[in-house]
C-alpha cells in the first residue's frame, strides 16, 4: 500500500502531460519517491550502498543489461531475475519491492537513469557532489584522497568520487564535476591534432 501510494502522484502526473515530458517526470518522481521511502525507514545508508552495486553490475554485466533493456523479456522473467538476485545479494526489502514496482509498471528499462537519479538526491541531501575520474594508470588510495583533497578545495563542497582504470587514455586523466570536464590525457590531445589535420 505504501509504495502505491508514493507512486499514484507519478502515474497521475503522467497522463496529463506529453510522452517526453511524462517520461523524465516519471523516472526523477519514483527517484524522490525511493529516496523519501529509504528516509522513513532510516535505510539511506544501506539502499545508497545496493544501489551503487546494481549500477556497478548493469556496468559489467551484459547478461544483466539485456533483462533490463530487451523488450522482449517477459515481466516474469524479470521479477524472478530481480527476485534471485536480491535475495543473493540480501538487498533491502524496500530496494527489492521498488525494483519489482517498476518492473510491474513496465519502467525498469529506466532504472540505470532512476537509480543514478537516487544516488544524486542522495548526495545534495548531504551538499556533496559527485566526480567521475578516469586515469591511465591503477592510483593508490593516497592518490585518490589527494585528487579529492583538490576537487573539494577547488569546488568548495565534499566530493563523492568514483574512480576506474582505463588504459586506453594512454597518460592523464578525465574528471568530470557536474558539467565541467578536465580531460588531460594524450588520446584526447591526438584526437586533437587529428582533427586539426583532417581540418587543415
Amino acid at each position: 500500500m505504501l509504495f502505491k501510494r508514493n507512486f499514484k502522484k507519478s502515474s497521475n502526473r503522467e497522463q496529463k502531460l506529453s510522452s517526453n515530458t511524462s517520461t523524465s517526470l516519471t523516472k526523477n518522481s519514483y527517484s524522490q519517491a525511493l529516496f523519501e521511502l529509504a528516509s522513513e525507514k532510516n535505510s539511506i545508508n544501506d539502499i545508497e550502498v545496493q544501489v551503487s552495486a546494481i549500477l556497478g553490475l548493469i556496468d559489467k554485466s551484459k547478461d544483466f543489461k539485456d533483462l533490463i533493456k530487451d523488450p522482449t523479456n517477459k515481466i516474469e522473467d524479470q521479477l524472478k531475475a530481480i527476485n534471485e538476485i536480491s535475495n543473493q545479494f540480501k538487498f533491502n526489502e524496500l530496494l527489492k519491492k521498488f525494483l519489482g514496482f517498476l518492473i510491474s509498471k513496465r519502467r525498469f528499462f529506466y532504472v540505470e537513469k532512476i537509480l543514478n537519479d537516487f544516488l544524486f538526491i542522495c548526495l545534495n541531501s548531504r551538499g556533496e557532489i559527485q566526480a567521475e575520474l578516469s586515469v591511465a594508470k591503477n592510483l593508490n588510495e593516497n592518490e585518490i584522497n589527494n585528487i579529492k583533497s583538490e576537487l573539494s578545495s577547488t569546488f568548495g563542497s565534499n566530493i563523492k568520487l568514483k574512480h576506474k582504470y582505463d588504459p586506453s587514455l594512454i597518460g592523464g586523466l578525465i574528471i568530470k564535476v557536474g558539467s565541467t570536464m578536465i580531460d588531460t590525457s594524450i588520446k584526447n590531445k591526438l584526437q586533437q591534432i587529428e582533427k586539426k589535420m583532417i581540418e587543415a
